[in-house]
């Protein structure tokens, strides 16, 4: 796991706002000193959240604004490549990012709000 950031842990949003194999809900980060979407999901009640970055070729997948779910809520689906991932770990089981993965941002639930951990590489992309 990559190193912690000494910032404290930034809010996404409320619990409710995820809802199981609903809409995920975006944000922005820095990796690399570079701007990136993200996206965080509820799948069999868990909060996950990725780099809104297929590993096939490194371009966004939903194919509207928070949706990245696949027709059947199975998986997440690039909606460039065909790529699909498993949404509690993010790797490739069907597709052309063979046995690649979504790059993971940890999530931390607690007192109905959602929250996200930077790291040395994954910086928030605004400071409050």
């Amino acid at each position: 796991m990559p190193e912690s950031d000494p910032r404290p842990l930034q809010r996404l949003c409320a619990s409710a706002d995820l809802a199981e194999r609903g809409k995920a809900v975006s944000f922005d980060v820095i990796q690399w000193r570079e701007p990136v979407r993200a996206f965080a999901l509820r799948y069999e009640g868990q909060a996950v959240a990725y780099l809104n970055r297929c590993a096939h070729v490194p371009t966004e997948m939903d194919w509207q604004e928070g949706e990245f779910l696949d027709r059947d809520r199975r998986y997440i689906m690039c909606s460039i490549h065909g790529a699909a991932y498993e949404p509690l770990t993010g790797h490739c089981v069907i597709g052309p990012c063979q046995r690649g993965r979504l790059t993971k941002i940890e999530l931390t639930e607690r007192e109905g709000e959602v929250y996200w951990h930077p790291t040395r590489d994954t910086q928030p992309a605004f400071e409050d």
